[in-house]
């Protein structure tokens, strides 16, 4: 298998810790905010699944932050936490100021000269700030979000903005992500994929299993060169 000539990330969960809000929540649900971080980031994958399934005339697809949203509030009833608004709204503050992860940067800028591309479930409104916050803004060649498309990974049509927009065909791009169902998703749609797989989890069986599983980003520099 030759080497990507382009490389696209997911952004959540694989350059962009999404549980760098735990802390936060930590303060707000003392001893319940790794709890409260789990769940939310669970029902937000999962809110995302079934509005794309749901979508139609009478149903309109919502955008990721507004599901962020959605998926906090379940969340903070599920733990039966008392509702206050200002909470709520420092904790969607914080999740669009996530913090990358610590290889992000050394990950990214080792890729060079090669394009480094990010295709996400959220939204533009969101996603450039977090790249202009964590100082990626030089390392990243181009921002897609799935509101293009008007679906939710792991959507073909979500995976195609990308060859797209790189003008290469699907076997020459490299996709990276933590999360193994999009991985799973972008490989069955064609391109090189990589599992950054931190918790040592199994590969799911619903597609094609990852080209490559990885146990952080740091390997992805080895697992290319």
């Amino acid at each position: 298998m030759s080497t990507p000539s382009a490389f696209v990330f997911d952004a959540y969960g694989t350059l962009f810790d999404v549980h760098s809000v735990a802390a936060l929540a930590d303060t707000i649900a003392p001893g319940q905010g790794a709890e409260l971080s789990r769940i939310w980031r669970a029902k937000q994958l999962e809110y995302t699944w079934l509005q794309s399934l749901m979508a139609c005339d009478a149903v309109a697809r919502e955008d990721f932050d507004r599901v962020t949203g959605h998926a906090l509030d379940y969340a903070v009833a599920a733990l039966a936490l008392p509702p206050r608004g200002a909470d709520r709204q420092r904790l969607l503050d914080a999740y669009r100021g996530l913090t990358a992860f610590p290889e992000a940067h050394r990950v990214l800028a080792a890729l060079a000269p090669r394009p480094r591309w990010i295709l996400s479930n959220g939204t533009q409104a969101s996603l450039a700030p977090l790249v202009q916050r964590n100082g990626m803004a030089t390392l990243i060649d181009g921002v897609l979000s799935v509101d293009a498309v008007g679906v939710y990974k792991p959507a073909p049509q979500v995976y195609a903005l990308a060859a797209n927009a790189l003008r290469l065909p699907p076997a020459q791009i490299g996709f990276v992500s933590a999360n193994g169902w999009d991985v799973i998703g972008a490989r069955a749609f064609g391109f090189v994929s990589y599992w950054i797989n931190r918790t040592g989890a199994p590969v799911d069986r619903h597609g094609p299993a990852p080209d490559h599983v990885l146990g952080s980003l740091a390997d992805l520099v080895v697992a290319v060169v």
